[in-house]
């Protein structure tokens, strides 16, 4: 049976409109419902069902709405194109509408036939979206067929969830907790990689030779690597084997030439010249040696590589950038500044009795085994400093600690005693992986038990703010904190810490059955987050505490967390301060803990960052005051975070420790007059500052420039234009939802809304969206100009679910004449205005294109929508055509009296009866935009000739009105109507 009907054209099946899409074979037909997304894609074999030609059907003449009928409508249906004819293919179809900055790594992908990118903007600019959109335009576009995303297993969920819910690409998790169940599933000989398309896989799982050969024999030919600079190691330095590993997987990965590589780092250079060509190697091979300070090296650099401060993008497509207005200016709201402030706290003299004691004993058995061989000497080394660091955490860190075996204590040598010990204990900034790493290390080695279970009992003893200090002075800052109506994150260093403290601060029952009030109010909710939870309960304890708190305007959220939360989960939705308990000891730990709050999405101008530190324990002190301030300056100074290498800090700390073993508490005040100590923090110093200096340099020297913002500009405009803007997107919800029956209450530039009294079709709509309890108990919904929401909030952006369920629920009731309840748009209307001085008519146009977009797995062939609105005076034969932007004004004018219904009748039949006299110029009009989207196809890829060759957009004829409106100047309305 020959193929009837041609895709594009409408046809009607089970009792709906469709569109034919080209998948569409001669006995099976592909389709889209009108005005429908992907979602609802359905197949229909026209042997066995019925299917028949659809015209679209003309406006009801005596449907008529009022002045915001037309607007309404058009925002409605672009709301609701999911498949836009625009060179981004994605854009229309995805849950997510990126900032107008998060386009230009999109667009230098675009320009090049295999992408290789390394995208490195600042901490909390989005780098997750600017490459998921890389990712969805390639699968859309067929340029990339399956995605892999490289990243630590304490990430992959939170990929996952980016992935599924912003972008709609459904990615299985491939870790070393999930992969024996997905293997069960393959067929004898498959590959993993080949049963799924899409995966997340844990870079540490998959870089052992045994699972990377299969890995890369099968990898999708699109990789995004998160996280890359911990792939890499300065060739000066003494790279770990876990480094190693991870290099050696993207090497083979990148070998391919075809394979698309997206590399996602915040510090990318981390002060090491060679780690920076490294990395650069991976992407481009010729950039590991090309000469950076020549023009042509810096030009090659431009296209692969993206780099910019929050500076750089707070104001966005301004008259600053080059434009000659500010009408497309974006401005993002990052919090404008962190509010540090540094406050103390003495030792009570039964805890500071213990810590003299424990120095002591660390310092003797650190003198006993230099003596017994340098294997013994490391593991009393690590054994003394898990002592020192958790007495200085909290007693019961402190207890459990002491009756703990030393990690270190099994090593067979020093070196394994290094390997050993070392993760526990200092704080890299590049570990392998946060997981693991909050358990009490353990200072128990042989010999020692008797003496070591005596410290623990008296740290068990020391609980409470009777003899710990440190907690009193906790509770008194939290307590300020919540005053000024904020919700903190209190990060400790060990498990038994944030266990500790969550019971300390929270309300919950004594021991003898009574109940206690949390010392912080009856208001606040606390939970503790460590590493004992798996990230996906991680994230359930942190909704729970949400929920539990409330929306109260009194109530407030104390979340205390180890460091398994300093990367990966993002908290700015629920929490605006940070509290360092534990002071870590390399400063880059403390800037991933405070960037969990302080990013694109934190309503706080001001997020407040308080570090508790000990004045008399020996350490906290020195280590304040050497790493973590100095890193603090160096941020204010450049606007973005330089790493210390591991070696410095790891140098000056652990000249600290030496000091304190050797002379104990009272005599730190020499410490900094001694040579050691000169001599490691002169070094720290001196490759600090170099490497701030070389930051700053690559900073203004590779900025990037390879997309200029008019070009920018120029694409956004067109995103706009074909999809609507913020603007037009709030004004419809809040005249919708207005004329809907909704009950609206401002709450500054945003409004609530409860829709309890809404039709029922609208109710039903939301409740999945919004949960059926909010509807039901017609709760308000908050509806935020700001994109970047929390739970229980909604958008005011085109791709947000209330806003889509608003938008399909108001297009549907304006096709329904029938429809019950209040129907906001309508396809006619009749207005009597002063906006104009002689008859004019606007039409809402639905345009439908074929395009035949090229690419590397051959052309693809799709149908994408467009809605236009076109404006003229007089008749539909003697027309008098308007430019596009004054057809636009009409949405604006205001009606000025009443419009006779039946004089509005009258008029509107005879308009629609004579628009067949428009077709014409309709079908012109659609060709016009049809090549202006070839030349917008084309220009966006101009870098890439092949990709353009065989590049072919079509309008399909006939054009669909959708709307038509009469807008009258009131003397003409009066003189016909009499």
């Amino acid at each position: 049976m020959a193929l009837t009907y041609t895709a594009g054209s409408l046809v009607t099946a089970r009792g709906r409109e469709w569109v034919v899409l080209p998948e569409s074979e001669a006995d099976l037909l592909v389709l889209r419902p009108l005005g429908g997304s992907d979602d609802d894609i359905a197949a229909v074999f026209p042997a066995f069902e019925e299917v028949t030609g659809a015209e679209f059907a003309a406006p009801e003449p005596s449907d008529l709405g009022d002045q915001r009928a037309a607007g309404l409508l058009r925002t409605a249906l672009r709301i609701g194109f999911r498949s836009g004819a625009g060179p981004f293919r994605s854009l229309a179809g995805i849950a997510v509408e990126p900032r107008a900055y998060q386009l230009v790594p999109l667009l230098m992908a675009l320009r090049q036939q295999t992408v290789r990118l390394l995208i490195s903007d600042d901490v909390g600019i989005g780098k997750t979206v600017e490459a998921g959109l890389i990712a969805s335009e390639l699968l859309a576009q067929g340029e990339a067929t399956g995605l892999a995303v490289l990243c630590s297993p304490a990430l992959a969920e939170q990929w996952q969830q980016e992935l599924r819910t912003k972008f709609g690409i459904d990615a299985e998790l491939v870790l070393s907790s999930t992969v024996s169940r997905l293997e069960r599933g393959l067929d004898l000989g498959q590959s993993l990689f080949d049963r799924y398309p899409h995966v997340i896989v844990s870079t540490d799982f998959i870089k052992s030779p045994r699972h990377r050969d299969d890995f890369v024999r099968h990898c999708p030919d699109l990789v995004i690597v998160d996280e890359a600079h911990t792939c890499v190691a300065a060739e000066d330095t003494a790279s770990g084997a876990q480094n190693q590993l991870r290099y050696e997987l993207l090497r083979r990965v990148a070998e391919d030439a075809e394979r698309h590589l997206v590399l996602v780092t915040a510090t990318p250079h981390s002060g090491k010249e060679s780690a920076f060509r490294n990395l650069l190697g991976l992407v481009k091979p010729e950039l590991a040696n090309v000469n950076l300070e020549s023009d042509a090296g810096r030009k090659l650099l431009a296209q692969h590589f993206v780099a910019r401060k929050r500076a750089d993008v707070r104001q966005y497509l301004t008259k600053e950038d080059g434009l000659s207005d500010d009408s497309l200016a974006e401005r993002t709201a990052f919090p404008s500044d962190r509010y540090f402030k540094d406050e103390t706290y003495k030792l009570s003299p039964a805890y500071r009795a213990l810590l003299d004691d424990a120095i002591a004993y660390a310092s003797e058995r650190v003198e006993a085994a230099g003596s017994q061989g340098k294997r013994e000497a490391r593991i009393a080394w690590w054994s003394a400093i898990a002592l020192l660091r958790s007495l200085v955490s909290s007693p019961r860190a402190a207890s459990q600690t002491l009756r703990t075996r030393s990690a270190a204590a099994i090593a067979a040598s020093a070196e394994e005693a290094d390997r050993l010990g070392a993760p526990l204990n200092s704080d890299a900034a590049d570990s392998d992986t946060l997981e693991g790493m909050d358990v009490a290390p353990g200072a128990e080695i042989d010999g020692a038990g008797d003496r070591l279970s005596e410290l623990a009992e008296r740290a068990a003893a020391l609980e409470g703010i009777g003899d710990d200090l440190k907690l009193k002075a906790l509770i008194k800052h939290l307590k300020a904190l919540l005053a000024d109506g904020y919700h903190p994150i209190v990060f400790c260093r060990y498990i038994p810490t944030a266990e500790y403290l969550e019971a300390e601060l929270g309300a919950g029952e004594t021991e003898d059955g009574k109940k206690k009030r949390s010392p912080l109010g009856a208001n606040t909710v606390v939970k503790a987050v460590t590493g004992t939870l798996s990230p996906q309960q991680r994230v359930q304890r942190i909704e729970e505490l949400a929920t539990e708190a409330g929306t109260d305007a009194a109530a407030r959220r104390v979340l205390i967390a180890t460091d398994c939360l300093s990367e990966g989960v993002n908290l700015q939705h629920y929490f605006d301060a940070v509290l360092h308990y534990d002071l870590a000891w390399n400063p880059t730990r403390h800037d991933q803990r405070e960037g969990r709050v302080d990013r694109y999405g934190q309503r706080r101008d001001e997020v407040r960052v308080i570090t508790l530190y000990g004045a008399d324990n020996g350490i906290d002190g020195k280590v304040l005051e050497v790493l973590i301030k100095k890193h603090r300056q160096i941020k204010k100074d450049l606007g973005i975070s330089v790493s210390v290498p591991d070696e410095l800090s790891t140098g000056v700390t652990d000249a600290i420790v030496e000091w304190l073993l050797m002379r104990g508490r009272d005599d730190q005040d020499a410490l900094f007059s001694a040579d050691a100590f000169k001599v490691s923090t002169a070094k720290l110093d001196s490759d600090w500052n170099s490497a701030a200096e070389r930051e700053k340099a690559s900073r203004s020297r590779f900025a990037q420039r390879s997309i200029h913002p008019q070009e920018v500009a120029r694409e956004v405009a067109a995103v706009r234009e074909a999809l609507g803007g913020t603007g037009e997107v709030d004004t419809f919800v809040r005249e919708s939802l207005g004329a809907l029956g909704a009950v609206l209450r401002p709450a500054g530039e945003d409004f609530t809304a409860q829709v309890g009294g809404t039709p029922a079709g609208l109710r039903d709509a939301l409740a999945p969206v919004v949960g059926a309890e909010v509807v039901e108990k017609d709760r308000a919904i908050p509806f935020r100009t700001d994109p970047a929401v929390g739970r229980g909030e909604a958008a005011l952006v085109r791709t947000d679910p209330v806003v889509g369920a608003l938008a399909a629920h108001v297009l549907n009731a304006a096709l329904d004449t029938q429809a019950d309840g209040a129907r906001p748009a309508r396809r006619c209307g009749v207005i009597t205005t002063d906006a104009v001085d002689t008859r004019t008519t606007l039409l809402l146009v639905r345009y439908r294109f074929h395009l035949t977009l090229p690419s590397r797995t051959g052309d693809k062939q799709v149908v994408a929508e467009d809605a236009r609105l076109l404006a003229f005076q007089s008749s539909p034969k003697n027309a008098v055509w308007l430019p596009p932007e004054e057809a636009i004004a009409l949405l604006d004018a205001t009606a000025t009296e009443n419009t006779d219904a039946h004089f509005g009748e009258r008029t509107m039949t005879r308009i629609l009866g004579q628009l067949p006299d428009a077709s014409d110029h309709l079908a012109r009009y659609g060709d016009e935009l049809a090549a202006e989207l070839d030349a917008s196809h084309r220009r966006v890829r101009a870098a890439s000739g092949e990709i353009v060759r065989g590049l072919t957009v079509t309008a399909q004829k006939p054009a669909d009105i959708l709307g038509a409106y009469v807008y009258l100047p009131a003397a003409v309305a009066a003189g016909v109507s009499a």
